[in-house]
């Protein structure tokens, strides 16, 4: 029996090993219920170890039982050989007195059996304990050589950018205190912080100013390429300028300061490269206290650019404002590297603001597999935009990369004009070490389909070995022939600025062979810059003033409403322990409402199909269609939720909270 104990703790070890990431590895809102152990598993399994050490004592005790008496029936039978019996007592006893010498060689065969096993498991379980040690030391070395080869490198960008001659770093101005500083140390922002080094090509084309009196003398020269200067974009001027009166309805300009809680994240997503983010659940300390739908809705901050566009005559001035929405949405991301929370399915949030903002927007988390949001907004001003975002992302060890799918749609109703774009990539950088940030890269395409006009938005990764300017985005807006009529320029997290083409012509080619064109431009105009953060921002999770009342507490909302959800009202307060515990109920009663999904589906068909039919999800205020203009099956809004708002009837309302 002595092997037993080395045996089980071997298999408990093991167990430990292979599910070292416990829940780390299940879903953030807790759908994935069957992918790792949980701590109720891991319960069940060691009552299965102590039941199985139970049984082989009372397995240890029989055998003794059996050898004891054992015994004493072969003596009480040879006892019995001694007697005078009659003939047929006698044959019947030495029948009895074979089968109980075969009871014994069998019931010894056994027990040798089980002794050689136990032998064999304690042989090989000190076998298998030593490989686990093994392992577990390498995996701790090869995290040991990571943060150490991290180090090395940033050391190497430190002498770089301290060589004679190199500018001051220019993120600096954005770095923030880090949320997954290794544990034990205090990362300095001049010693480790991570700088995307990718050289890419800045622009395509160059850009000359010119004057406009000079300009219309070559123009009536008939140059190739050149575009009239006219007054009809008008509406350009003072674009950016928004008249800030006292606001119709008092909101909230501050929350709670974010307490100071120090968690070491690397430890948890050090576990997860190359995984999927939403199927880590973090705690709500690497949070804000706000949903992904509330921040999709933070993308109105900057609506009057839409508004404004209503009365351009123009579709090229239009584009350029439009444009410049669709970058304004990423300014909010500059400081906010903390991760909003992941919306429960069925969950909503409105923004009913059309007394000072003029609109009303809808959100609703329709899938949770992926975790995709429908989004609808009308505006009193002319125009309605909508979506359905699917958030893709992936932990790659170093940065994290944040991928939106899906199609934003822009109309204006009385033109008639239709823009659609998709959103860019979003890198947060300094993963393993150093002072997080984030940086936008990609191209945007926004295209008006009724006219067909084009603007290519490129915004430029960050690079240490460029001159040019951190978080740059230009941009050309053209024609449904190619040609081109306004070059942008800005950056993501400022402010963007346009110029109107009076002349473009090919450049010369460069060292590299290259050949770029060169624009012709008057004086650019301000379309947007970005509103100054509110006071104390620094400690309030750098929310922006819209950002500040989108969590404020709303009356006659749906009982879905983002502003109900009790964990994320928790955290906002500043009682993170309580929100952690909170969070945790309501992952787990997700679970249980898709475990009863997916019992009611199994009872009509196979294994595989309950799943995906338990997967998918009857959205409430959004239906299924298929989008002509991308071809590709989108939620859309269908009406009635503020018919409801109304009526106060919110009885359709799933019970999520």
């Amino acid at each position: 029996m002595k092997g037993r104990g080395c045996w089980e703790s071997a298999s408990v070890r093991s167990f430990c090993s292979s599910g070292c990431l416990n829940n780390f590895e299940k879903d953030d809102s807790g759908d994935d219920d069957d992918e790792t152990a949980s701590p109720a598993d891991k319960s069940e399994l060691h009552c299965a170890i102590k039941s199985l050490s139970l049984k082989l004592d009372d397995l240890s005790t029989c055998n003794d039982l059996i050898a004891k008496h054992g015994a004493a029936l072969q003596r009480s039978l040879s006892e019995l050989d001694g007697l005078k019996i009659p003939y047929e007592s006698s044959e019947k006893l030495k029948v009895v007195n074979e089968r109980a010498t075969l009871f014994r060689i069998t019931s010894n065969a056994m027990i040798n059996a089980c002794r050689d096993f136990l032998e064999l498991a304690e042989i090989h379980s000190r076998k298998w304990q030593r490989a686990l040690q093994y392992e577990q030391e390498q995996r701790i070395h090869l995290e040991e050589t990571i943060e150490q080869l991290a180090r090395q490198h940033n050391s190497l960008e430190r002498a770089f950018r301290s060589a004679p001659g190199r500018a001051a770093n220019p993120t600096k101005s954005f770095s923030e205190g880090s949320l997954l500083t290794p544990k034990g140390e205090d990362s300095e922002e001049d010693e480790d912080t991570e700088y995307f080094d990718a050289m890419e090509d800045s622009t395509s084309f160059i850009t000359v100013i010119t004057e406009a009196k000079e300009d219309s003398r070559k123009a009536e020269g008939g140059t190739t390429g050149s575009v009239d200067w006219t007054s009809s974009d008008n509406v350009l001027d003072g674009a950016s300028l928004v008249p800030k009166g006292p606001p119709k309805v008092k909101r909230r300009v501050r929350i709670p300061d974010k307490p100071n809680y120090s968690l070491n994240l690397w430890s948890i997503m050090k576990n997860c490269i190359g995984r999927e983010l939403s199927k880590i659940p973090m705690p709500v300390n690497f949070n804000e206290p706000l949903s992904m739908l509330q921040r999709l809705t933070e993308d109105l901050e900057y609506h009057h650019l839409l508004d404004k566009a209503v009365h351009c005559t123009s579709s090229a001035e239009q584009m350029c404002l439009v444009a410049a929405f669709s970058v304004s949405s990423y300014s909010t991301t500059v400081h906010r590297i903390a991760k909003p929370f992941n919306p429960m399915l069925g969950e909503t949030f409105e923004l009913d603001r059309l007394d000072d903002m003029g609109l009303r927007s809808l959100c609703e988390q329709v899938s949770h597999h992926p975790p995709s949001a429908a989004h609808y907004v009308f505006s009193k001003h002319g125009w309605s935009l909508w979506q359905e975002i699917t958030i893709s992302s992936k932990f790659r060890g170093k940065y994290l990369s944040i991928m939106p799918l899906g199609a934003i749609h822009l109309e204006f109703q009385a033109s008639g004009n239709h823009y659609v774009w998709r959103k860019s990539t979003s890198t947060v950088h300094n993963i393993i070490v150093g002072k997080l940030w984030i940086d936008q890269t990609g191209d945007i395409e926004i295209v008006n389909h009724k006219t067909q006009d084009r603007c290519q938005l490129k915004f430029l990764p960050y690079s240490y070995f460029s001159k040019e300017v951190a978080r740059k985005v230009t941009g050309v807006v053209s024609d449904s022939h190619g040609k081109a009529h306004y070059v942008l320029s800005g950056s993501w997290d400022e402010q963007m600025e346009c110029a109107k083409i009076v002349q473009s012509s090919p450049s010369s080619p460069g060292s590299d062979g290259k050949q770029k064109t060169v624009y012709q431009t008057l004086p650019a105009k301000l379309l947007w810059k970005k509103y100054p953060l509110p006071e104390n921002a620094e400690n309030m999770y750098y929310f922006s003033e819209l950002a500040l009342t989108l969590n404020e507490h709303e009356e006659g909302v749906a009982p879905t409403d983002s502003r109900l959800r009790p964990d994320q009202r928790l955290m906002e307060k500043g009682h993170w322990d309580e929100a952690n515990t909170e969070k945790q109920r309501l992952e787990e009663k997700q679970r249980v409402s898709r475990r009863r999904r997916l019992e009611a589906c199994s009872r009509g068909c196979g294994t595989e199909e309950a799943e995906k039919e338990a997967d998918v999800y009857m959205p409430l205020w959004f239906e299924k269609r298929l989008d002509p203009l991308t071809g590709e099956t989108a939620c859309m809004y269908k009406g009635g939720y503020w018919e409801a708002k109304e009526r106060q009837d919110w009885h359709m309302c799933p019970n999520i909270f």
